[in-house]
């Protein structure tokens, strides 16, 4: 296997992202080609810079909610003349595109990839209201081979199935309903400093607790919230970084790995994938954990980030309930501010990028009201089950 570290010759030099809607009135082309505009501009370069072009899971959905914009259709709309481009399915899921596009890169086939991801689920579920449900999972969305031997014992939906990782996180942990309350009333405290976000209002513990049970352990609002976005994303190579508009951000390490099964059930049940990414992410650098300080971690569902937070050894193995308890920790002015733009239980589920474009904010110090103290390090995480992807970012 090469030795060579692949992700340190590239950058993030740029970002954008559409209107956040619940529903949005604009197509998913007009929010796509938005976010794209934008992350161009903010790099500082025109559309006849970008070389490539990447995205997850691509078109092989055919035009879906799910997938509503592909980089072939989005090519053909902004006329660009690529290099490559790329939209595999699977991997380490959302941040497949930012990965693949760093490879691109690397191996000398482009300079300049933009990288996008829309959704457009909100505005489906007018349609039909079982949109997103298991049982209508096409044969490009998450493999839906294996949905088949799920849906006849009524795991409609994926809550059916993080319900049972956060029941044995709290029977191997002793993890408290308010303990995991915590991801979701920290992410709306964050959220009321964000103008996209989809939920803005405060919310209580007793609102918490009162909220609908979905699959116990799991309630309303540990679930996130379906919207229509688009976010996009220019990577780089460091050397043509230079000529760039904003402060060059290094991908420092890359997380992908997969050592189980792919399967959402015969999987070790408090750990995922989520730990062979980071132990993947944290061999090809020298930065260590204590060295991150903000998180912007997968909260499709709210029991995902405290087992992303353990995997990324930003707490120990377990205690990921008593780190999170109260919420100090985890706020904008705590040890380590987690999802700072609402993540997707209350800013909206962009699914992946979501997470990078925030994180970059922060980083730059381009957050507004909820920019918290100025550092050099983050991490971004997304997937959960057997997808999962992790990225170590360094500002230069």
């Amino acid at each position: 296997m090469s030795t060579r570290l692949y992700e340190k010759e590239v950058a993030i030099t740029g970002i954008g992202q559409s209107e956040v809607g619940r529903p949005s009135q604009l197509s998913g082309m007009r929010l796509t080609v938005d976010a794209c505009l934008q992350a161009i501009a903010d790099a500082g370069l025109e559309r006849g810079d970008i070389d490539g072009i990447a995205c997850w899971p691509g078109d092989n959905n055919n035009g879906d909610s799910f997938s509503p914009v592909g980089p072939i259709a989005l090519k053909n709309a902004l006329g660009l003349e690529v290099n490559w481009f790329g939209g595999g399915y699977e991997g380490p899921g959302p941040l497949a595109g930012v990965i693949n596009g760093a490879m691109a890169i690397t191996s000398g086939l482009c300079k300049h990839v933009l990288v996008f991801r829309t959704i457009t689920e909100s505005s489906s579920r007018l349609i039909n209201k079982q949109a997103s449900a298991l049982t209508n999972k096409t044969a490009g969305r998450d493999s839906s081979f294996a949905w088949q031997w799920y849906t006849p014992f009524n795991v409609l939906s994926a809550v059916n199935l993080m319900a049972i990782y956060a029941q044995r996180h709290f029977h191997e942990y002793g993890t408290k309903p308010e303990q995991l309350a915590q991801i979701a009333l920290t992410c709306r405290k964050h959220a009321q400093l964000n103008p996209k976000a989809v939920y803005r209002s405060p919310m209580s513990m007793d609102d918490y607790m009162q909220s609908r049970m979905i699959s116990s352990p799991l309630r309303m609002f540990d679930c996130d919230v379906h919207c229509d976005a688009s976010t996009a994303i220019i990577l780089s190579h460091k050397d043509a970084a230079r000529d760039t508009k904003n402060p060059p951000i290094r991908i420092e390490a890359i997380g992908a790995a997969l050592n189980q099964p792919w399967s959402w059930d015969q999987i070790s049940l408090t750990e995922g994938a989520a730990f062979d990414v980071s132990k993947m992410m944290w061999s090809r650098t020298d930065l260590k954990p204590k060295d991150v300080k903000s998180a912007q971690l997968y909260d499709g569902f709210s029991i995902l980030t405290m087992i992303w937070l353990e995997a990324l050894g930003l707490c120990p193995r377990g205690e990921s309930g008593n780190f999170i308890e109260g919420g100090q920790r985890i706020s904008l002015t705590g040890q380590l501010p987690l999802n700072t733009n609402g993540g997707q239980l209350s800013g909206g589920r962009t699914h992946g990028l979501g997470y990078l474009h925030e994180a970059c904010l922060q980083l730059w110090g381009k957050a507004g009201e909820r920019q918290i103290a100025d550092h050099q390090v983050a991490v971004t995480a997304a997937g959960g089950g057997p997808l999962g992807g992790s990225l170590l970012l360094v500002k230069e």
